[in-house]
């Protein structure tokens, strides 16, 4: 599948589920506090002022700014952060998922943009973050991603990506009652805090997590800073 045609899938299948997934995902965030607590730590350091997990004022040069949920679909975990203090906005690459977003949310800013080419100026956030937004870019198109993840935030601010840890590629042609055209890959932690490195960034935590009942393989948390120069 070329590049081309793996954004048009994304966007497509994420246009036909939007409506449904926001409603069968809207309580998730309820029943997983370990979830709930990287969310926290991640809104923590973003938002100072107070000690990073590296022992340091994790604010630093990138003080209280702004923090792009990436990929944030119907807007839930943009919504959370906003609940933690966090100045937060949300972009998606399906229209149909930021409309719901807007709808459900009116008092926060979304965006239709690809994740992969951000409308946002250099070193302007405090963070970012991806929370299961690259669970459909192949291990071997990560790297531009997180170049361009690693761009947008000031000196001393965060990156947190939430993912499928393991090392296998899942075909969904049918989720939340819809067809749908994607692939979903489960992916090392190691290789995502080796790229999120070779992009420039710090890793600073990492949490992996044992399945819930409705999940079939552990799940990934790396929340990583931007040095400070």
């Amino acid at each position: 599948m070329t590049e081309t045609s793996y954004l048009h899938s994304v966007r497509a299948s994420y246009d036909a589920v939007a409506v449904d997934y926001a409603r069968l995902l809207s309580s998730e965030l309820a029943r997983k506090p370990l979830d709930r607590a990287m969310l926290a730590a991640f809104a923590e350091c973003v938002r100072g002022p107070g000690g990073g997990p590296d022992g340091e004022d994790c604010r630093a040069a990138a003080g209280s700014r702004a923090v792009a949920d990436l990929g944030c679909g119907p807007g839930r975990v943009t919504a959370h952060l906003d609940g933690l203090g966090v100045r937060a906005f949300g972009v998606d690459l399906s229209p149909a998922m930021v409309a719901v977003a807007r709808r459900t949310y009116p008092g926060l800013r979304f965006e239709v943009g690809s994740m992969a080419a951000l409308d946002i100026a250099d070193e302007v956030l405090g963070g970012v973050l991806a929370w299961y937004s690259t669970v459909h870019t192949p291990p071997g198109e990560l790297l531009p991603l997180f170049v361009e993840f690693a761009r947008v935030p000031a000196p001393g601010g965060h990156v947190l990506i939430a993912f499928k840890a393991g090392d296998e590629r899942v075909r969904l042609e049918h989720a939340y009652g819809h067809p749908v055209d994607l692939d979903v890959y489960w992916t090392p932690p190691d290789l995502i805090a080796g790229l999120l490195t070779e992009a420039g960034l710090t890793e600073t935590a990492r949490l992996v997590r044992e399945p819930d009942a409705h999940e079939r393989q552990p799940q990934g948390f790396i929340l990583a800073r931007k040095p400070v120069r």
